[in-house]
């Protein structure tokens, strides 16, 4: 594993963008974004995976979140604002791409698929589709507005099996990787979530209601791996299957859970590497 860092320049500023780099400098890329609250780190099994098959591997720290620099002001953390930021590593990396995006990722991913010249490749959409559903989007809001303070590194594991235990069953060392790669630590010694807490801000201010993602989704063409947690409530059923209408789509429903699938199940990995690793 090895870490890049580089500058982009977002409303009036410049800011910088860090992720993890797996793999092989000549292999075919991947970059794998992550979901809205957590970091690049945790696609370090899939990464791994990827790379011993000769894949480069990628994976971006979201602007706020990780390594990443936290954005003022707090109005910038929206889709729009990330894509611009992973534009400059697309650049940097100049070349096709496939993507492999959870959740907030997977818009990210769809957004620049949707773009003229874009440079996917194969997109894979880890539990997020076309629409949201305006519940889903409470539920996420009301988590990510409360500020979290943790006495160590037990308790903050114990919340996160708690919060995400819609990932799946995932082990013990799994829970702790996820704990250790997702804290960072307060002025008083206590820790919390690696992300800035005005990510929260923009929820404040956005209209309620579903979140309507289809005008984009329409100009996606890439082939798409779309998987979906059978319990999620962020990619309802009838969503999924009406994306999985089109020929370039496979849908694959995962049983046991909800939003969003860890990927790091040695099965859910298999069906990543399977479908990337396709002509």
């Amino acid at each position: 594993m090895r870490r890049g860092h580089l500058r982009y320049l977002l409303g009036g500023g410049f800011h910088g963008l860090a992720w993890t780099e797996w793999g092989p400098t000549g292999g075919a890329p991947v970059i794998c974004v992550h979901g809205l609250t957590r970091n690049g780190r945790d696609f370090d099994a899939l990464a791994a995976a990827l790379a011993a098959r000769g894949r480069r591997v990628f994976c971006p720290d979201l602007p706020g979140r990780g390594g990443s620099d936290w954005l003022a002001p707090p109005a910038l953390y929206s889709p729009p604002s990330y894509v611009i930021a992973l534009a400059h590593l697309l650049a940097r990396i100049d070349g096709p791409v496939d993507w492999v995006g959870t959740s907030l990722g997977g818009i990210c991913g769809m957004m620049v698929a949707a773009g003229q010249g874009q440079p996917i490749r194969r997109l894979v959409l880890n539990d997020i589709g076309s629409r949201i559903p305006t519940a889903a989007l409470g539920r996420i809001a009301a988590y990510v507005r409360t500020q979290f303070a943790f006495d160590d590194l037990p308790a903050l594991e114990a919340h996160l099996r708690q919060v995400h235990a819609p990932f799946g069953r995932l082990t013990d060392a799994q829970w702790r990787h996820l704990a250790e790669t997702g804290a960072r630590t307060l002025p008083d010694g206590r820790l919390a979530p690696h992300y800035d807490p005005a990510i929260a801000d923009p929820f404040e201010n956005s209209a309620t209601g579903e979140v309507d993602l289809s005008a984009v989704w329409s100009r996606v063409a890439v082939p798409t791996l779309l998987l979906r947690g059978a319990d999620s409530d962020v990619l309802e059923a009838e969503v999924a299957a009406e994306m999985a209408m089109r020929p370039a789509v496979r849908l694959v429903t995962l049983p046991g859970i909800g939003h969003a699938p860890a990927l790091m199940d040695p099965a859910q990995i298999t069906l990543v590497e399977g479908f990337l690793s396709a002509a």
